[in-house]
């Protein structure tokens, strides 16, 4: 049954899905029909090698006896403190180095606010040059440009559209990025959409929110087309590439989807 209702609410942790407004249907059935052509077989071997690591180590982890639990929690908060420190270490250098090789491809930056007056972060992974970019450069720009917006509540749309091998980062690098991020980067992350996603972005959304974020796993929403996104961010707050809004035509067609957000 379709519920075509968006509540807002500012209290919430994680916003409401508008992909939970077509139906029951999951998002991994929906993602091996592989919207931009990707074979569920390409980039496969390393990320299932991945993924038993993972469950190899949740195993052992979840097996570990529970003596010593007062020298963890000694041992976390060093950890904790290094952490702060090494991401301020980051966030000084990002105020003062040459990044134009990151921000001249315009692949992240903010596009207007949603409908709760929340920053919204847009991120083309067409545009982002995986294999070809200074990575740790990449990162230091994603500082420079979060640090300020994520002492508040914010959201982020990931656009997957007609994005290739060459685009995808590793896997080492998403867990390093995840791992520098202070803790104010998830809390205040309210939604993570994912627009036009394929069987890859299921497996790695699969992943992350379950061996490396599961407190943001609500918070991650996979949206078959661009007007599913007219819920929570009004159509001239959103600033995207052409190519996007004509691909989304070319699948989905016109005025596919009506919105109706209810005002918080």
């Amino acid at each position: 049954m379709i519920n075509n209702s968006f509540e807002f609410s500012s209290d919430d942790d994680s916003d409401v899905s508008p992909h939970d407004m077509e139906g029951n249907s999951s998002d991994l059935e929906y993602g091996a029909k592989d919207m931009n052509g990707l074979s569920p077989n390409s980039y496969s071997s390393g990320l299932q090698t991945q993924l038993q690591r993972d469950l190899d180590r949740q195993h052992l982890l979840s097996d570990r006896p529970r003596a010593g639990v007062y020298e963890n929690v000694i041992s976390e908060g060093v950890e904790g403190i290094e952490h702060q420190e090494r991401y301020e270490r980051l966030l000084r250098r990002a105020q003062v180095e040459d990044l134009t090789e990151v921000s001249g491809i315009g692949c992240l930056y903010q596009s207007g606010v949603d409908r709760l007056g929340r920053p919204v972060i847009v991120f083309c992974g067409k545009w982002f040059p995986a294999q070809n970019i200074d990575l740790e450069k990449a990162l230091l720009y994603l500082i420079k440009l979060l640090d300020p917006i994520v002492k508040g509540d914010y959201v982020i749309s990931y656009f997957h559209t007609l994005t290739s091998t060459n685009n995808y980062p590793s896997l080492h690098w998403l867990r390093e990025v995840y791992s520098v991020l202070p803790y104010k980067y998830k809390k205040n992350l309210k939604a993570f959409y994912i627009v036009h996603p394929t069987f890859w972005t299921k497996m790695m959304t699969w992943w992350f929110t379950t061996f490396m974020a599961p407190a943001i796993k609500a918070k991650v929403h996979s949206l078959p087309g661009v007007e599913h996104l007219y819920s929570a961010i009004t159509k001239d707050q959103l600033e995207i590439p052409a190519y996007i809004t004509e691909y989304d035509m070319a699948t989905n067609g016109l005025h596919y989807f009506n919105p109706v957000p209810t005002a918080s």
